[in-house]
């Protein structure tokens, strides 16, 4: 079933939408990051369905939404002071936080550990359908394990439509990526994985903040991971993809330049609409995500380009990187994984 709800919500549509969440069935909907894949989570053959809908691996951990703070204490526990405070400023919003779970979470939701992965989405469509189901909702991003994250339906109806009982089309998600996953060890915040909610924001509210040593380099596939988006390749189109950043406008255009020769124009660009003009593409071979000063506009545009550039079928897609701040953080922590960490950076 497909419903329309980007300008209305329709509450006869959501007593169904709702009923089949509570049942065991998978319902996609939006957020406010990307499109999630949902399920109960207090239903472990239902959680099983995500797995084998989107071909997940079962070491990765499923987070959990949902609509009220006061429903952090029904799955977690021991939830210290910083924790706290975290709740109380990031949440509801783009943002993850990893707590001790309560026995009522399956040990298939969080890859058999004991800490539980909780965010509250600030999206009312996702709220509505996590308030009616009267249930916490597992949901991962909508997509086929490994590739772009859905941030329109557009975009992932195709390949998950028949693996689940409903789509919620929302329109086009409004931040783009996922959220920002962050654990408390010793009362300071440590960032598993980064997203809209910054490091700068959150030193602002608790004093201090560790980015993980994982979040720029591969992890061991046989090592344990807390949040989703770290071990395995990730974000990723068919296509071979290349991530090049240099400090110096000129140089990073040097070198795709020289990659579009190397690979005789059958490259792809994902770039900045402000080098478009400069670089040596044919028509339909350059897809801008926007301004290169707007990290939150490219944020909301990347997944899709990269999608867009897959479908023309180029020997390689070559990415514009951007420095490593703000949202820019998140953004290249996305595209190395969409590159496996094929990257130059001068």
């Amino acid at each position: 079933m497909y419903y329309n709800w980007e300008d209305k919500t329709n509450t006869d549509e959501l007593k169904v939408v709702c009923n089949l969440i509570k049942n065991g069935e998978l319902v996609i909907f939006p957020t406010e990051t990307v499109y999630g894949i949902g399920a109960n989570a207090l239903d472990e053959n239902a959680v099983g369905k995500i797995f084998i809908a989107k071909g997940r691996p079962s070491d990765n951990p499923i987070i959990v939404h949902l609509a009220d703070k006061r429903k952090i204490e029904d799955i977690a526990q021991n939830i210290t002071e910083v924790e706290q405070k975290l709740i109380d400023n990031f949440m509801p919003g783009p943002f993850t936080l990893i707590l001790e779970k309560k026995d009522v979470i399956p040990d298939i939701v969080t890859a058999g550990q004991n800490t539980v992965a909780i965010r509250i989405p600030d999206n009312i469509i996702a709220r509505g359908i996590i308030t009616y189901a009267g249930v916490p909702v597992a949901a991962p991003s909508a997509n086929i394990s490994g590739k772009p994250s859905g941030t329109n339906i557009k975009d992932i109806r195709k390949e998950l439509e028949g693996k689940v009982s409903a789509i919620v089309d929302g329109g086009p998600t409004r931040i783009g990526l996922e959220s920002t996953v962050v654990k408390v060890v010793n009362e300071i915040p440590i960032i598993l994985r980064p997203g809209a909610i910054t490091p700068e924001e959150i030193d602002e509210v608790v004093g201090n903040v560790i980015i993980d040593g994982n979040v720029f380099k591969k992890v061991d596939y046989s090592a344990k991971v807390e949040s989703p988006g770290m071990k395995y390749k990730h974000y990723s189109p068919n296509t071979k993809c290349k991530l090049i950043y240099c400090k110096d406008d000129l140089d990073q255009i040097f070198y795709l330049k020289k990659y579009v020769k190397e690979y005789k124009g059958n490259v792809v660009i994902v770039g900045f609409k402000e080098h478009e003009d400069q670089l040596l593409v044919s028509e339909g071979r350059f897809i801008s995500v926007g301004s290169q000063y707007n990290y939150e506009e490219i944020a909301r545009n990347i997944f899709s380009a990269l999608r867009q550039a897959d479908e023309i079928k180029p020997e390689i897609i070559l990415i514009e990187g951007l420095k490593k701040e703000g949202m820019g953080l998140a953004i290249m922590n996305r595209l190395l994984r969409t590159c496996e960490y094929d990257y130059i950076e001068k």
